[in-house]
């Protein structure tokens, strides 16, 4: 996280934001099946094998297979668009999110879980570098052990404030994870058009920044 600017930081927070309030969202819709973490459906996945659940373990089996082919897709698009180019990701995203309001909002809540499933994947490729996740916005164990690592470097007499960008992505997944699930006992699945609406806006501010950025 040191490599990026205070924008991208503040970016990165505000999408993982996005990955809880969606996550709580799918969640909640799905009967505690998740749509970005994937530790927890492959616990569900083992648990239902173990315990002959089989309907418990197939949808587990299925959210994992479409995730690996989201992550695919998202990272190619990432590729050929350039690491100077997130818009066109987060852009991709949106239209993702908003097929998955409309379809969830007719009814076709499974088609709709499928599409949010992609969207979060989308979103990991945001932050891509040279074909690796450069900064991981839909899961956290990964990013608590680095703030635990630099909290120790900071004791050790080391940079006193690294750990505090992997705090905010954290805090940024929680608290969209508690908004996620207030919206969804409101508005249920109409809780996806907020999340779609952000990222649509967020896709438009980082292009004006990339066109200011590279004029030519």
């Amino acid at each position: 996280m040191k490599d990026y600017s205070r924008r991208g930081v503040m970016l990165a927070a505000t999408l993982s934001a996005l990955a809880g309030y969606v996550d709580a969202v799918g969640f909640m819709t799905l009967g505690g099946f998740f749509v970005s973490f994937m530790s927890g459906n492959s616990t569900r996945l083992g648990v239902g094998l173990a315990t002959q659940q089989w309907s418990q373990a197939l949808t587990a089996a299925g959210l994992i297979a479409l995730f690996v082919v989201g992550v695919i897709l998202g990272a190619s698009i990432a590729r050929r668009a350039g690491e100077g180019r997130r818009s066109l990701v987060l852009a991709a995203e949106a239209v993702l999110l908003l097929i998955a309001a409309g379809l969830c909002a007719v009814g076709r809540r499974e088609a709709g879980m499928v599409a949010v499933v992609l969207a979060m994947c989308f979103e990991n490729a945001v932050f891509q570098r040279q074909g690796d996740v450069g900064v991981g916005l839909t899961y956290m164990t990964g990013t608590l052990v680095r703030m635990g690592q630099r909290i120790t470097t900071a004791l050790f007499g080391g940079a006193r404030w690294d750990w505090v960008p992997f705090l905010m992505l954290w805090l940024g997944l929680a608290t969209g994870g508690a908004l996620g699930a207030l919206m969804f006992l409101r508005f249920n699945v109409g809780a996806l058009w907020p999340a779609f609406g952000l990222v649509a806006v967020l896709a438009v501010a980082v292009r004006v920044a990339e066109a200011r950025a590279d004029p030519g």
